[in-house]
């Protein structure tokens, strides 16, 4: 499998209580890697899934570290680092049933459309996996549509992970859901298909959805996820009932568990079950990557 995305640096504050605004809030503060297309590339190779990451950095330090984070992990990883760049960062309030990230793209802004078409031309791969996230941002948008249209020509089956409701909103439902139309399945969460499809039940809004993509699962945290596809036909699936000690990446390990199951052959309800699975062992774990 071939994902394309965003590889940055993580700064993990994981806080139990709520923020205490313009005073002091104790918390657990670790430095590792993130990204939403990062993590669910390592989320794969967890699963035993071969994987590339095709994804921008900056030629620095920390750079260098993502990319040994991920090799280490069993990603291959074809990943330009741009001289004068500062490789991506996020910091990333976690709580207990939610998390806020406050974003600087950095490097990622600097995807390439020529990296991103030829590492699509070498790969043996049968389906593309892109983060949202190159969509939603004008300097990175051209390689995303690359990604897809490069996926098409050379028979890829092709999906997109909607990504962030906010910039969702900034860019507009319109030109998102234009920019993926054709895609085999389009995943989001509930903010993100409040916005692509307005207010309603998930059922509803992932089957309305179907008009642009062919299936679209709609995930919905502990209240499980939902699956639509073109013909009109609804699946369901429960999520893992675990200790929540942070959410961060779970979107992106239910990502991955399901890709990985849909793509050897599995049907919809079982590769619920499979992201689930995984999603459910991310959030049992601080961070948003595979221990």
């Amino acid at each position: 499998m071939i994902v394309v995305g965003d590889l940055v640096t993580d700064v993990l504050v994981s806080h139990a209580g709520p923020i205490e605004i313009g005073s002091d809030t104790a918390a657990a503060i670790t430095v590792g890697g993130g990204g939403q297309a990062a993590n669910t590339a390592a989320w794969l190779a967890r699963a035993g899934r071969p994987v590339t990451l095709v994804a921008a950095v900056g030629d620095d330090a920390a750079g260098r570290e993502r990319v040994a984070e991920l090799t280490a992990a069993g990603v291959r990883c074809a990943v330009r680092a741009h001289a004068g760049a500062a490789t991506g960062s996020v910091v990333v309030l976690a709580g207990p049933e939610e998390r806020t990230m406050v974003t600087d793209r950095g490097a990622s802004l600097l995807l390439d459309p020529h990296d991103v078409v030829a590492a699509i031309a070498a790969t043996e791969a049968g389906h593309l996996h892109l983060s949202g996230y190159p969509l939603l941002h004008e300097g990175s948008r051209p390689a995303g549509l690359a990604a897809l249209a490069a996926a098409s020509e050379r028979g890829l089956t092709t999906s997109v992970d909607a990504a962030s409701a906010a910039p969702l909103r900034a860019v507009g439902a319109r030109a998102f859901l234009t920019w993926v139309r054709g895609a085999d399945l389009l995943l989001c969460n509930a903010d993100e298909a409040d916005v692509l499809a307005g207010p309603g039940a998930a059922a509803e809004q992932a089957a309305g959805l179907t008009t642009y993509v062919s299936n679209v699962v709609v995930k919905r945290g502990a209240a499980g996820a939902c699956w639509a596809d073109r013909a009109g036909r609804i699946w369901h699936g429960a999520a893992s009932r675990v200790p929540v000690k942070d959410p961060t990446g779970a979107g992106d390990a239910f990502a991955a568990g399901l890709l990985d199951a849909w793509s050897s052959g599995a049907g919809p309800q079982a590769a619920l079950a499979a992201g689930a699975a995984l999603g459910a062992e991310a959030v049992a774990q601080i961070g948003a990557r595979p221990r």
